[in-house]
């Protein structure tokens, strides 16, 4: 049975916040980072009291810790050496693993999340403009008060037009594939599988192989708790419009060449049941914009090319072990819109995402380093994924297509990596437990 009331609201639910805020923030002692949280956690959102008020509620709030950060809290060095050893290492120090490399490497993030001194974030989501500014203020006055809480960045987030939350500045309709955890009261939806067992997004309950083993201790601070693999992604929207416009002839051949690459058309209706034409009506039906497989539907990826994103990050029924991989994905888009017809202009804008699950390394690691920028995934040889992936110039796009394929060569980076850090996302109990240690 999920304890509903103890866990963090992030990890069921999907809020309709229109904007919000992403704050890092630094502990310079104990006793401050404990005022500043003990202040939050009446006002921090579980997932019982989010699914009774959805349609009421204003703003949800949602805190998380490095393992830096909880050390600068108290928590004692025993507690501490039981978490796994790639949340206390941090994202930075395993770069290399997740293929971080060349302009998405740490010495070009920003915000001061590469750095040792990241202890939290309050994640600030708000259903307006007004209740934002609103909730920022609130939070600024907080920081005025506990003096030895310092915000190393912040990142304003935007769901307003032309986009909303579920798009992308791509285009590209976005979350139509999430798993569903058992006993979280969510029916999945036809071709999303059946629901998995908690244990595999949140620490305390038995998992696709059976009862909890190797928990962080103690139990207070560990159970109802998860993981955050924070990624900010930089989308370089003029220059993936140029290149489709270069490779394809007309409008329509435009779209489909993004639709290749995403594995979707932008309206969201797979490529598999809509090879050759976007369905907007399709992209809109949950009941059928999931319902498909590769095994048997599209093994060749005539349809959805076999190294095309969405194909990578979710493979279905072609990859092994498939319900021991799957993540939680939360977040929202940043930064300016750029208009249509307007060139590059280099402004930062793009996807804050949060990847969670019970394992780093079992789900989010194995999909940076084997899905998505593993070069010989479904055997293509020489390609990452073409629109999350590491592309240094060098690597290809495959397109099947009969009598011949189509390979697009030198593939650009039509994204960059511009921070990320791992968070440990713990229970409302455990957040009380957090503000309640001796220095």
């Amino acid at each position: 049975m999920l304890e509903l009331e103890d866990i963090q609201h992030i990890l069921l639910t999907r809020t309709p916040a229109m904007t919000g805020r992403y704050e890092f923030l630094s502990f310079d002692d104990p006793a401050s980072g404990r005022a500043w949280l003990s202040e939050l956690i009446e006002r921090v959102d579980s997932a019982a009291a989010a699914m009774a008020s959805m349609d009421s509620t204003e703003r949800w709030i949602t805190l998380a810790f490095t393992w830096n950060g909880l050390r600068a809290l108290g928590v004692p060095e025993d507690a501490l050496a039981s978490f796994p050893d790639e949340f206390r290492e941090g994202m930075a120090a395993r770069a290399d693993i997740l293929g971080d490399t060349g302009r998405n490497a740490p010495e070009h993030w920003l915000g001061g999340l590469a750095d040792d001194k990241l202890h939290a974030i309050a994640i600030l989501f708000a259903r307006t403009e007004a209740e934002h500014r609103r909730c920022v203020g609130e939070h600024d006055k907080l920081l005025a008060r506990t003096p030895g809480v310092r915000s190393l960045s912040f990142l304003d987030l935007n769901a307003t037009p032309p986009f909303n939350y579920a798009h992308d500045h791509f285009g590209f309709r976005d979350r139509l594939s999430q798993p569903v955890i058992e006993g979280s009261g969510e029916e999945p939806t036809p071709g999303s599988g059946a629901p998995l067992k908690p244990g595999e997004f949140i620490l305390g309950y038995s998992d696709e192989v059976g009862p909890p083993v190797n928990q962080p201790e103690p139990q207070r601070l560990s159970r109802n708790g998860s993981y955050l693999a924070y990624r900010r992604i930089q989308e370089h929207v003029g220059l993936f419009r140029e290149y489709l416009r270069r490779h394809a002839d007309t409008a329509e051949a435009q779209d489909l060449l993004a639709a290749k690459f995403m594995g979707r058309w932008r309206s969201g209706a797979p490529l598999v049941l809509r090879p050759d034409r976007d369905d907007p009506e399709l992209g809109a039906d949950p009941l059928r914009n999931n319902d498909f497989d590769y095994k048997t539907m599209d093994p060749h990826g005539y349809a959805c090319p076999l190294g095309a994103h969405a194909r990578r990050l979710n493979p279905r029924d072609t990859a092994h072990n498939m319900n021991r991989r799957r993540m939680i994905r939360r977040g929202a888009t940043y930064g300016p819109a750029l208009p249509d017809g307007a060139p590059e202009d280099g402004a930062d804008r793009g996807i804050a995402a949060f990847i969670i699950c019970a394992s780093l390394v079992r789900q989010f690691e194995f999909a940076q380093n084997v899905w998505i920028n593993d070069a010989s995934f479904h055997e293509l040889g020489n390609e990452h994924d073409p629109i999350c992936g590491t592309q240094d110039g060098t690597l290809d796009f495959t397109i099947p297509k009969r009598p011949i394929r189509k390979v697009l060569t030198g593939l650009p980076a039509f994204t960059t990596l511009r921070g990320g850090a791992y968070f440990f996302l713990p229970g409302i109990n455990a957040l009380r437990y957090l503000a309640a240690l001796d220095s």
